[in-house]
């Protein structure tokens, strides 16, 4: 599989940035979930073009696993995948898929969610009897249609794809609630802008970019994902070795061991600002541990 995988991927080179990173400076084909005018597209080019890269080329994909297919099979040279969001939460099944597939994370970047309100050109609001999305993009965006009791909330597999099929469709009377990147591309109109109901509404987007090299001075921040013995204050002694050492816990997160009676993966993402004390922190709680698996270090976003 590794020897296909390397003979259809392009020619590249490498180059050293001045951020500290190693990078190939060919545009990247990064597979994202969803269709061209999803936020995981405008994740993709706010991280690579943040990093002095050329826009990368998307690869839609209908799934999260997908993304993994699609690198494998040399289809995809990296990708992007949301793992949480400041208002619905974390995206629990993609936390197995990072411990379940052997791709690091080489990067993060944080983008604003400004869900719009978009048809077909030439409609009000008072036109529509029916909008549709992604079940998350309605949740932010419900108490928004309190004051409009006849529309229809439709839930989509996709935001840019309701937008998408409303055009595919031609249809009159149907709205879709996604980004200004969707209608852009898609040629409709935006009637309201933002109306999610909490402005400060972010996704966290990791980077799983094998080519990417990130220099050990820029390194602050961890991933890992690791399992403990079933006996009182296992994780307590883990946590109070990780703040001995000055590491800033950021996000956990446990999911239950399948076919294993109460028993869990624990998923963490600490920062830090020495990478020599994080690799002590590492050393000192390893022993700990029944098993660990360090799924990325990286420089964290801003």
């Amino acid at each position: 599989m590794d020897g296909d995988r390397k003979k259809q991927m392009p020619s590249t080179k490498m180059t050293v940035f001045a951020d500290g990173h190693t990078r190939k400076s060919m545009s990247k084909r990064v597979a994202i979930q969803g269709i061209k005018g999803c936020f995981h597209e405008q994740a993709a080019y706010r991280f690579y073009e943040g990093q002095g890269l050329p826009k990368p080329e998307v690869v839609e994909c209908s799934s999260f696993v997908e993304l993994y297919s699609r690198m494998d099979e040399g289809k995809a040279d990296a990708a992007i995948m949301a793992i949480e969001n400041t208002v619905s939460g974390g995206l629990l099944p993609n936390f197995e898929l990072l411990r379940k597939y052997d791709r690091k994370i080489k990067g993060e970047v944080f983008l604003r969610i400004k869900q719009n309100l978009m048809t077909l050109p030439g409609q009000k609001i008072e036109d529509l009897h029916e909008v549709r999305s992604h079940y998350m993009a309605i949740n932010q965006t419900r108490p928004y249609f309190d004051e409009y009791p006849w529309i229809r909330l439709v839930e989509y597999g996709d935001t840019a794809k309701s937008a998408a099929d409303i055009v595919k469709e031609g249809v009159r009377g149907v709205g879709a609630i996604a980004s200004d990147l969707a209608a852009e591309i898609y040629g409709l109109e935006v009637i309201a802008e933002g109306i999610e109901t909490y402005k400060q509404n972010f996704t966290r987007f990791l980077i799983l970019d094998d080519s990417i090299e990130v220099d050990k001075t820029r390194i602050n921040k961890a991933s890992m994902c690791f399992t403990l013995p079933h006996k009182p204050g296992s994780l307590t002694h883990v946590l109070t070795i990780l703040s001995f050492y000055d590491m800033n816990l950021t996000r956990i997160q446990s999911l239950p061991i399948p076919g294993q009676e109460w028993q869990y993966f624990f998923y963490v993402d600490i920062k830090f600002e020495d990478y020599a004390r994080y690799e002590q922190a590492i050393s000192a709680v390893k022993p700990l541990m029944t098993d660990l698996n360090v799924l990325g270090e990286y420089e964290a976003a801003v």
